[in-house]
């Protein structure tokens, strides 16, 4: 029996196993506060009643905020795969809302967000999380301003445990294997990471992860051919958005030529301006959704 009891006190009082929670490639890391004893407001419900419902926590409370460029992607789309991994690492859901239905401007202002410029938050367009696994609790915060996206984590772990390694090592080998995945089987993928000015065809500076994954594809398989095609919303004339799409299309074909070497001879690229819509153009969100340029695989 005091064997037994010697035993269960090792393991508690033993590092937590390492933890990791992969976050979208090109994640850049703004702070990392770690306070070995502190307090933390857990958000556990939307804001009702002139007020945030939240859990106060105490023990090491660790804030981290990266940011990185969204492209097209939707805050939705950002939060999914970290919600399916926390799921995945054992924790229990508490709250899952988006700005609406969390409450705004007044659930924005309830809880407790990194300062500008270290974490964005537009009051219209962000989403929440939080979750809790045995005494140890996250919030995950996701928000944008196009071009970038921002991502704020904050930890708490009970008084006296220490984590072998940091909970998060950003990394973009999920996303990366997903688009190539993505391409293999549809024969067509969106390039979701990549930049271009309200109206102009200039790609960011980058780096894009997208484009690193199509040149290494294109090298290990030198008979292979793309296609890049870009698409626009409904703004404007469909020869003018045509004319806008074919250019964005040109600039990332430039792109893997000159930064990546490909071999223009291997490359395609047209412009269909609103043509192949993936949603409505009567909202704000659907328009930036159409706005892309995808990858197709041409045949040999």
């Amino acid at each position: 029996m005091k064997r037994a009891l010697a035993l269960c006190a090792a393991l508690a009082a033993a590092p937590l196993a390492a933890q990791e929670l992969k976050l979208p490639g090109g994640v850049r890391q703004l702070t990392e506060r770690i306070t070995a004893l502190d307090s933390y407001d857990l958000p556990v419900g939307v804001y009702a009643d002139g007020s945030v419902p939240s859990k106060r926590l105490e023990g090491q409370v660790e804030r981290r905020t990266w940011r990185f460029q969204a492209g097209s992607r939707t805050t939705l789309q950002i939060l999914a795969p970290l919600r399916e991994q926390l799921q995945q690492m054992g924790y229990d859901i508490l709250l899952d809302c988006e700005a609406r239905s969390c409450g705004g401007f007044d659930f924005r202002y309830g809880t407790e967000v990194v300062p500008n410029p270290d974490m964005y938050v537009a009051i219209h367009d962000y989403r929440f999380l939080s979750a809790t696994r045995g005494d140890e609790a996250i919030s995950v915060l996701i928000s944008r301003n196009p071009p970038d996206g921002y991502i704020q984590i904050i930890r708490v772990l009970p008084d006296g445990t220490q984590p072998e390694a940091p909970l998060v090592v950003a990394g973009s080998e999920v996303a990366d294997e997903a688009l190539l995945a993505k391409l293999k089987r549809d024969g067509h993928v969106i390039l979701d990471d990549l930049t271009f000015g309200s109206g102009a065809a200039d790609l960011g500076e980058g780096p894009f992860a997208s484009l690193a994954v199509l040149a290494e594809f294109l090298k290990e398989n030198p008979r292979a051919r793309l296609a890049l095609v870009g698409h626009t919303d409904d703004v404007g004339t469909l020869e003018g958005n045509i004319a806008l799409s074919l250019r964005r299309a040109q600039a990332v074909r430039n792109r893997l030529i000159e930064v990546h070497g490909i071999d223009g001879e291997r490359l395609e690229a047209e412009g269909v301006g609103y043509l192949a819509p993936l949603t409505s153009n009567h909202t704000p969100e659907g328009r930036e959704l159409n706005r892309r340029v995808e990858a197709v695989m041409l045949g040999g």
